[in-house]
């Protein structure tokens, strides 16, 4: 039996809503009334067309993916609904909550919005369940990926996501030791333990082209492992890998349009990322026949190097003001997720090879 990547999902989802409902947690204050007093004050007057598209869109995933983790459990009974009022209620709590954040206001407008793109959401699982397309994706997971594969699906579903997030060097995620030092320091300034803190004789010398390159290679790479420790057939991992590049480029390059503007698209796309992604081809095509275990070794390899090289490699200002522009919230509708998928994914990828390989031994 194939568990679910549903409810998984709906946890990272409910993660997002709760990072975009209370962003920027700061000042918070208590205003002397009720966090729930907003249901009952007037309704406002003007709203526009955007608002109510988002509040409505923003919250049907969520019920989509929350009814379809019940049905796929098997309880199909007021599916929709058990979805519904989750949503809703988490809607309302977020609401409330915003009652203490001087930049964010509570509407009862927002939480019906919200409760009714849940419930489209819901509705839609429930449509799709029954013309047979939940049906017809579970025949294809069994033919294309092992039983325990769900771990493995989330990772792969969310590395687009990850990539979305404005990165040094193209396809590099987990680059964050100089954000944890300069955290660190300044948690512990004034403190008696910022002298356990280690400190570097040399500073981050920016990666050559030969390692950009590599960092490239390993950066394709790794998904594409990822996918072959849970893909079964050789034509399914060819077609597998396509998808994988096809999606890298086009996340990049939506990436690099959304921070420096549409004309600088394809801005990154130099001949160390050229040539990366060229040596990703080749290594990927050659692996192709890796028994599973075999990528999952490889994979923790791939890891391991990846990260490593990322670490030792500063950011450059312009990369920095970059930054400095999505944390204050341009794209504050998904900049917080990205970010931190950005820099997560490697290590929650890393995670979850060495608990597959732990589990086989276990088994073993």
């Amino acid at each position: 039996m194939h568990k679910t990547s549903a409810w998984p999902l709906s946890l990272l989802y409910i993660g997002l809503v709760v990072y975009a409902s209370l962003y920027p947690f700061t000042d918070w204050r208590y205003q002397g009334i009720m966090p729930w007093a907003f249901l009952g004050s007037p309704w406002p007057r003007y709203w526009s067309g955007a608002d109510v598209a988002i509040n409505v869109l923003g919250y049907m995933p969520l019920g989509f993916l929350l009814a379809l983790s019940r049905r796929r459990s098997g309880h199909l009974r007021f599916a929709a609904v058990t979805a519904t009022l989750a949503a809703a209620a988490l809607s309302l709590v977020m609401e409330s909550l915003q009652s203490y954040l001087p930049a964010r206001v509570p509407s009862q407008v927002d939480w019906a919005l919200n409760s009714l793109g849940a419930g489209l959401g819901a509705a839609v699982a429930g449509l799709m369940e029954t013309l047979g397309v939940i049906y017809r994706w579970s025949r294809f997971r069994a033919r294309w990926f092992v039983p325990q594969a769900r771990g493995g699906l989330v990772l792969l579903a969310l590395w687009p996501l990850a990539l979305l997030f404005p990165a040094a060097v193209p396809f590099g995620l987990g680059q964050v030791f100089e954000r944890l030092e300069s955290a660190l320091a300044e948690w512990l300034s004034d403190t008696p333990w910022l002298e356990w803190l280690p400190v570097r004789d040399v500073e981050l010398q920016p990666l050559v082209p030969g390692m950009e390159m590599v960092c490239v290679t390993l950066g394709l790479l790794i998904p594409c492992l990822l996918g072959y420790c849970i893909i079964r057939q050789l034509r399914h991992r060819l077609l597998f890998t396509g998808a994988v590049f096809a999606l890298g480029l086009a996340a990049t390059a939506l990436s690099a349009a959304l921070s420096y503007g549409p004309e600088h698209s394809w801005a990154w796309f130099g001949v160390p990322v050229r040539a990366g992604m060229v040596g990703a081809m080749l290594l990927a095509a050659a692996l192709l026949w890796l028994p599973p275990r075999a990528s999952a070794a490889l994979l923790l390899l791939a890891l391991g190097v990846y990260l490593s090289l990322l670490n030792q490699a500063p950011t450059s200002p312009y990369f920095a003001q970059t930054l400095a522009t999505w944390e204050q919230g341009r794209f504050i509708r998904f900049n917080g997720i990205a970010q931190w998928l950005g820099w997560l994914w490697p290590y929650a990828a890393l995670i979850y090879v060495l608990a597959r390989v732990w589990g086989r031994e276990q088994k073993n």
